[in-house]
């Protein structure tokens, strides 16, 4: 009776039987940036993998860039309906731990970062260093320095610190360059930012279209136009001083109505499942050990800059006010 039962319920749902409750799928929501979510970001492929083995729905949701979500999380509170956030990173995580909205992932963090990293609330996922991108066809001989940039008559584009991970990158990378001389950094590359866009993609796009000479982006994003387009005009300037990393972290929110579910996505992040769709997707290093495809990185900087998820908060406000004094914002 049992085939039979289940056929009539799918067919005729209003001849439900009192006492008989019918199972819903679990939904699992995960809030990211835009990016990641996009056509040809890696959200479709994960959804589609861990929906394979979850037995449950992967929904993503999207608030603006990495900065921009805790800034939105920190508004909603629990009573967001995010189960977990993907997108934040180092220079978040000591102030995203401070809210008291996270909870405690239980996961075994990958072992491909360049750094030794263990955090009990926020599991990192991939990473990459921050770097300037250019069109070789238009930028023959492009700085290698912020001072030999701030001499530069080109035209830049940069991401609010406020809103966007790579723009608060800037601000801990020319932090961890020059410290006391920041503001100078600043001051020198005041008239050579075009303008500073809410987030990554709106950069970007910029500098495609021609509008800038160079993007603030990552050393791993002219893997994309050689991969992806064939095109091999774009490329990332090495600078002296040093690049600084970003280490891209994911973690559970503690409100999260689905906590097991959660922690099972999380783990997935460490699969080769969720690793193997990084490099080509997100356009970054894996976080856990895997063949890069062909051709995906040129070299690497030799130098590597990095401050602790506590001393990039306590460097933030100060950082800030630098970049607004120089850019009269």
């Amino acid at each position: 009776m049992r085939p039979f039962l289940a056929a009539c319920f799918l067919t005729l749902p209003s001849l439900a039987l009192p006492g008989l409750a019918v199972a819903e799928t679990p939904v699992l929501t995960v809030m990211t940036y835009d990016s990641f979510t996009s056509e040809w970001g890696p959200g479709p492929a994960i959804e589609k993998a861990f929906e394979e083995h979850c037995g449950c729905d992967l929904r993503f949701i999207t608030g603006g860039d990495g900065a921009a979500l805790l800034a939105r999380l920190q508004l909603e509170g629990a009573s967001s309906e995010a189960d977990i956030v993907l997108g934040l990173d180092t220079n978040l995580t000591a102030q995203a731990q401070a809210s008291g909205l996270f909870a405690p992932h239980g996961a075994d963090p990958a072992t491909a970062l360049p750094i030794p990293y263990q955090d009990p609330l926020f599991l990192p996922y991939d990473w990459g260093w921050f770097a300037f991108v250019y069109d070789k066809t238009r930028t023959a001989m492009p700085p290698e320095d912020f001072r030999a940039l701030g001499d530069s008559d080109l035209k830049i584009v940069i991401q609010d610190p406020r809103s966007s991970t790579p723009g608060l990158g800037l601000l801990m990378w020319v932090k961890a360059a020059y410290g006391d001389q920041a503001p100078d950094i600043w001051a020198g590359l005041s008239d050579n930012i075009l303008t500073v866009t809410p987030g990554w993609s709106e950069a970007y796009g910029l500098f495609l279209e021609g509008e800038a000479d160079m993007v603030l982006s990552y050393s791993t994003s002219p893997a994309y136009h050689r991969l992806a387009e064939q095109d091999d005009s774009k490329d990332w300037v090495e600078f002296a001083e040093g690049h600084y990393l970003q280490i891209e972290v994911a973690g559970l929110l503690a409100s999260s109505k689905q906590p097991e579910l959660a922690r099972e996505f999380l783990t997935f992040t460490q699969s080769p499942a969720f690793q193997s769709v990084i490099p080509e997707t997100n356009w970054m290093y894996p976080a856990a050990s895997q063949t890069l495809p062909e051709g995906f990185e040129t070299h690497r900087p030799a130098k590597s800059l990095l401050l602790g998820a506590d001393e990039a908060l306590e460097a933030r406000a100060t950082a800030l006010t630098e970049w607004q004094a120089a850019l009269g914002r």
